[in-house]
């Protein structure tokens, strides 16, 4: 079977224009389900983008199990939501999904030629064989600064929950929030930004005891401060903040970083015309196929008798809506069944070279 790669390299140079990237398969989510949907996909030969709304992958579970221990991912005694995120990005890496990040998928519409348009909120447009739902309950995106108009600073000097710290070196930011990812985000930048400010509605954390202390000691040590307050007004370079004595404090700052936590939100989904029970998408339990050709839904954001919203769960529904999906991109073309075990063509997709060829004959 010939690889079907339509990847679009050039995904950044056709923004502008609006010209649709063409992919085989459109995956909405980046959590664990759909990064195994992505690399079920691939070993069918079947290319695919992810569109995620966070900055990176792990959906759910690395952002609220992040370090919490997992126990019943089959033959993996134990693992975190952090860890299981890692292992399958590296299992799906050989196969080559696009990744999108930071994009929330706005609108879905059919095409005269059987295909899905998507855009994306920040004009991504594909055109779509098939689409993969695997948004869990929601999309997950940063709760934000309730200042009128703040929106207008996002990437320049206001941020939500960034990775990459480097960029604030030499200069003074302001961090709000009160929880772990805050306090963590804080210590983090003491050694990195020319001054480092706390904002917090109270001078009382939910954090680590642990984080707590090494925060303390900074403040202690003056290498940080603590404002208590919540904001009120931002230009771009000063942040009002109004203070529990019912005074306003001005911040002058390079950047606010705001780790105010995430919420799940069903947001555009509700709108695409899919048929919708109790804020989640019925499929059928042989293809995980919505009522819509072509739209498949897996994880938690799908229902049917039985459901059980259960990651072990997902994996079997992303395994039968990506077979589902060859009539699709194949069609009138029998796919054979193979294994990893066997196969020499499995074994080509994921890198492994003749050396790792298995003998025997192959299934199919």
């Amino acid at each position: 079977m010939e690889r079907q790669d339509r990847q679009d390299r050039g995904a950044g140079a056709l923004n502008p224009a609006r010209v649709p990237i063409e992919t085989d398969a459109l995956i909405i989510g980046a959590g664990p389900v759909g990064l195994f949907q992505a690399f079920q996909l691939g070993l069918l030969e079947i290319s695919s983008h992810i569109v995620e709304a966070l900055p990176q992958a792990g959906g759910q579970c690395a952002q609220l199990y992040g370090d919490k221990p997992i126990y019943d991912i089959p033959g993996t005694p134990a693992t975190t939501g952090r860890g299981l995120t890692e292992s399958l990005l590296q299992q799906v890496a050989p196969l080559k999904p696009v990744f999108h990040f930071g994009e929330q998928v706005a609108t879905l519409s059919h095409q005269d030629d059987g295909r899905w348009l998507l855009t994306t909120s920040r004009g991504t447009a594909f055109a779509a064989r098939t689409v993969f739902i695997a948004a869990g309950v929601g999309a997950f995106v940063p709760k934000r600064v309730a200042v009128e108009g703040i929106e207008r600073f996002e990437g320049s000097t206001l941020f939500y929950h960034p990775d990459e710290l480097s960029r604030f070196a030499g200069q003074a930011v302001v961090v709000q929030g009160g929880d772990d990812a805050a306090l963590d985000t804080a210590l983090a930048l003491v050694p990195i930004a020319r001054q480092v400010t706390v904002l917090h509605r109270r001078d009382a954390f939910q954090a680590p005891d642990a984080t707590v202390a090494a925060f303390r000691e900074q403040l202690a040590a003056g290498k940080s401060q603590l404002v208590v307050g919540q904001p009120s007004a931002f230009d771009g370079s000063q942040l009002q903040v109004a203070t529990p004595d019912g005074n306003s404090h001005a911040l002058p700052l390079d950047a606010l970083i705001a780790c105010l936590g995430i919420s799940p939100r069903l947001g555009p989904i509700a709108d695409w015309g899919l048929e919708l029970h109790r804020k989640q998408v019925p499929v059928d339990t042989e293809k995980f196929e919505t009522r819509e050709p072509g739209v498949f839904a897996v994880g938690d954001i799908n229902t049917y008798p039985g459901k059980k919203k259960l990651i072990v769960c997902g994996f079997h529904e992303a395994t039968l809506a990506a077979w589902a999906a060859t009539a699709i991109v194949f069609p009138g073309k029998a796919v054979p069944l193979q294994y990893t075990t066997t196969s020499t063509r499995l074994h080509q997709l994921l890198g492994l070279g003749d050396a790792s060829a298995a003998t025997g004959t192959e299934l199919a």
